[in-house]
C-alpha cells in the first residue's frame, strides 16, 4: 500500500502540532469556570477551565500566580488570558494564564471583598479591640513615603496644632511592588523607637491599584499586631482600605489623621483657662464655707470665755456636794428617829419595866428556866427570884399546884 502522506514520527507530529497551535493562538481570552484547582509547592497553580460542554487545562506559573490579588477557588467564573501551548511528552495542550480576571467585577475589587470578609470573621474590625489614642502624644511615628504629599500635610497639620510632640518619619514605599512588605515591616518595628506612643500611616489619593499596598493582608495584620495605637489615613474621604478598617482610628485623609492624633493648642489653653476659673470658683466657695465654720467656732463660749465652762462645772459640783451633804444629814436624822422609836418600843416590852411595877421573875437556880407553875419545881430545890432591884435565892419548902380545871369549864360551858 502506497502511503498517501509522508510518514511522521510521534515526536515530529507533536512538534508540528505544537508549532501550529502556538502560532495560531499566541494569546486568547477564554471565559470559563475554575475547577480542579491545585497549588504546587513550587508556587505554580494548576486548574481546569470548563463550560457546559468542554474543558481545557490551564496553568499559572509562579510569577503570574503571585500577581493575582484575589483568592481563586473552584466555581469562580473568570476570563483567562494567555497563549495556548502544547506539551509534547503528554500530547496535551493547555492554556498558560498570564492574566486572570473574575467575571462581574474587577480582580482588585474581588480581592478586597474576600479579604474584608476573612478579617471580619476573625474579629480584626471589631470595635472592642480598638485602642484609644493618647491625649497628649510625646512622640509620633509617621510610616509613609518621605517624598509624598501626605507626609508634608501631616507635618504641617501636626506642628501647627501641637508643637510639643516630637515627630519621627519612617520612610517606606506606599505604591508598587514590595510596598506592602515595607509598610508591614515598619509597623512591626515601630515600638522599638523610644517614646513612640502613636503611629500614623497612609498616603495621598490615587487609583485602586495605587492604594493597593494598604489592602494587603500582611499590612492589615501588622496594624492589628502593632504595640502602639495606629491611625490610618489613606487617599480621599471616599477611599476605604482594609488598613482603615483594622486601624484603631480611621482618618478620611492624611490631613485629618494629623488633626486626630494631636489636640489643638488653642483649645487646650482655653480648656485650661476654663478649668482654672472653675478651680478658683470652687476654692473661693470652699474658703467662704470654711470661714463661716471658723467664725461659728470662734463665737462659741469655749473660745470667748474659756473658763466659763470650768466655773459652771465647779458651781455644779458645789451644788451637788451641798445636796449630798443635806441628803446625808436628812438620812441620819431619819435613822436616828427610827432608832429612838425602836428603843422606846423595846424598852416598853422589857421585863425590867414589869419588874419595876412590883412584879418578879422566878427561875430554877440550876438551869435558869423560868418557873411558870408550881409544878415546875419540887420541894427542896433552889430558885432565883429576880426583882426590880437585886435578886433572891431561896429554897422551896412546899410547892402547891392549883387544882385541875374540869374539862367542861375549860371549854367554857356550864355543868
Amino acid at each position: 500500500m502506497t502511503p498517501r502522506a509522508a510518514l511522521l514520527s510521534v515526536s515530529e507530529l507533536s512538534r508540528q502540532l505544537k508549532n501550529l497551535v502556538e502560532a495560531s493562538f499566541p494569546e486568547v481570552a477564554v471565559i470559563g469556570e475554575i475547577s480542579n484547582l491545585s497549588r504546587a509547592a513550587s508556587g505554580h497553580v494548576y486548574l481546569t477551565l470548563k463550560d457546559d460542554t468542554a474543558q481545557i487545562r490551564a496553568v499559572l506559573w509562579r510569577r503570574a500566580a503571585e500577581r493575582i490579588r484575589f483568592e481563586m477557588h473552584d466555581g469562580l467564573e473568570v476570563v483567562a488570558i494567555g497563549p495556548v501551548e502544547v506539551y509534547p511528552p503528554r500530547g496535551q495542550y493547555q492554556l498558560v494564564v498570564e492574566e486572570l480576571i473574575p467575571r462581574g467585577m474587577g480582580p482588585l475589587e474581588l480581592a478586597f471583598r474576600q479579604l474584608q470578609l476573612k478579617l471580619a470573621a476573625e474579629g480584626l474590625f471589631a470595635p472592642e479591640r480598638k485602642r484609644p489614642l493618647p491625649r497628649f502624644p510625646r512622640r509620633i511615628a509617621l510610616v509613609t513615603s518621605p517624598t509624598g504629599a501626605a507626609v508634608r500635610d501631616l507635618l504641617k497639620v501636626i506642628t501647627r496644632r501641637w508643637k510639643a510632640a516630637a515627630i519621627v518619619v519612617i520612610p517606606v514605599a506606599v505604591q508598587g511592588e514590595g510596598a506592602g512588605r515595607e509598610i508591614a515591616a515598619a509597623l512591626r518595628r515601630v515600638h522599638q523607637i523610644p517614646g513612640v506612643d502613636v503611629v500614623v500611616t497612609g498616603r495621598g489619593g490615587g487609583s485602586l491599584e495605587d492604594l493597593w499596598a494598604f489592602n494587603e493582608e500582611l499590612v492589615a495584620r501588622a496594624i492589628a499586631d502593632c504595640r502602639v495605637p495606629v491611625v490610618c489615613g489613606v487617599g480621599h474621604e471616599v477611599d476605604v482600605t482594609i488598613a482603615d478598617l483594622v486601624a484603631d482610628v480611621r482618618a478620611a485623609t492624611p490631613s485629618q489623621a494629623g488633626e486626630l492624633v494631636v489636640p489643638l493648642e488653642s483649645e487646650v489653653r482655653g480648656e485650661l483657662r476654663r478649668l482654672g476659673e472653675r478651680l478658683r470658683t470652687a476654692l473661693d466657695s470652699q474658703t467662704g464655707r470654711a470661714r463661716l465654720r471658723l467664725d461659728a467656732l470662734a463665737s462659741r463660749t469655749v473660745f470667748t470665755r474659756p473658763f466659763a465652762a470650768l466655773a459652771n462645772r465647779t458651781a455644779s459640783l458645789d451644788d451637788l456636794s451641798a445636796r449630798l451633804g443635806q441628803a446625808v444629814r436628812n438620812r441620819m436624822a431619819r435613822e436616828r428617829q427610827r432608832a429612838e422609836s425602836l428603843s422606846r418600843s423595846l424598852d416598853a416590852l422589857s421585863p425590867l419595866k414589869v419588874l419595876g411595877r412590883g412584879y418578879s421573875i422566878t427561875r430554877r437556880f440550876d438551869t435558869g428556866a423560868i418557873v411558870r407553875s408550881a409544878r415546875d419545881v419540887a420541894a427542896g430545890e433552889s430558885v432565883e427570884t429576880l426583882l426590880a432591884a437585886g435578886r433572891l435565892i431561896s429554897r422551896v419548902e412546899r410547892a402547891e399546884a392549883p387544882a385541875p380545871v374540869p374539862s367542861a369549864q375549860r371549854n367554857g360551858s356550864d355543868p
